[in-house]
């Protein structure tokens, strides 16, 4: 049997025939690969948020240790996280201790406050790197308004402590301070919080907020309905004031103990907020 050649023009034509698959096999892949590539640089600029600066500000009757839970959460997440040491000793020194940490930063903050420290926040979170205010079970004053001053227009004095004769409130008997502060942890984990706590000065209360920062900055506020502290409702009144957006969960007054997912989970979405 004999086989005929081909043309060479055929020929050619086999080959360029030959060659097209490959060259647009090729083709896809670099256009697929250039795809995947800006959708993941899409997908990593969303998952990073423009606030990386996480500042934490401790209340009355703890430390900085307090938020420990929360902080290893947020680190997990990719944040710059500062918890801050207050003093307790006057509305301004912890301002003051405060403003320091927020001087520290590198970029934009969120800042966020547990109870007496809501009052601390409103006045420090008028810093120009403050992007936005988180609040516990926190106490958030008005423009010219002490903690005292607040609770009284709410109709909820404080009540049950007496300063000692240094003019500080204790709240270290590991049992009222579980009542008080974190009745759904253990009574071990109480003790172990309770021996760490620091009093604050009476003195604290009737300091006074000059310029509420929540009047200039976003808020939001994490309402504790088994919280034996500062009653919900009165948390619910704060909230609507200051036109915060507000999360609620079932837990005493230290919810960054008893629930640090929902209070890391509330800080990381503020923080993505406060970015827009």
């Amino acid at each position: 049997m004999k086989f005929t050649s081909l043309p060479d023009d055929s020929n050619t034509f086999l080959a360029r025939t030959a060659r097209r698959p490959s060259i647009w096999f090729s083709r896809l892949v670099a256009v697929v690969a250039f795809t995947a590539t800006l959708a993941g640089s899409h997908a990593t600029a969303a998952a990073t948020p423009a606030v990386r600066n996480i500042v934490l500000v401790h209340g009355a009757f703890a430390d900085g240790s307090s938020w420990s839970p929360v902080i290893s959460r947020l680190q997990r997440m990719g944040y710059h996280v500062t918890a801050v040491q207050n003093p307790l000793t006057s509305l301004a020194d912890d301002v003051a201790a405060t403003e320091s940490v927020l001087r520290r930063q590198t970029g934009d903050v969120l800042l966020v406050g547990h109870s007496w420290a809501g009052a601390v926040i409103t006045k420090a979170g008028n810093a120009t790197n403050v992007k936005g205010l988180v609040y516990l079970s926190a106490l958030v004053p008005d423009d010219g308004e002490s903690v005292t001053d607040l609770l009284q227009r709410l109709d909820a004095p404080m009540t049950g402590l007496s300063p000692d004769a240094q003019g500080l409130l204790w709240l270290d008997d590991a049992r009222q301070f579980q009542h008080v502060m974190a009745g759904d942890i253990p009574l071990k984990q109480a003790r172990a919080i309770a021996s760490v706590q620091q009093p604050i000065a009476a003195a604290c209360f009737t300091g006074k907020v000059q310029h509420a920062a929540w009047h200039d900055k976003p808020s939001w506020y994490l309402r504790t309905t088994d919280d034996n502290a500062l009653r919900p409702t009165v948390q619910q009144a704060i909230a609507q004031q200051i036109r915060a957006t507000v999360t609620s969960i079932r837990s005493s007054h230290m919810p960054m103990l008893s629930h640090p997912d929902d209070v890391a989970r509330l800080i990381d979405q503020a923080a993505r907020k406060a970015s827009q």
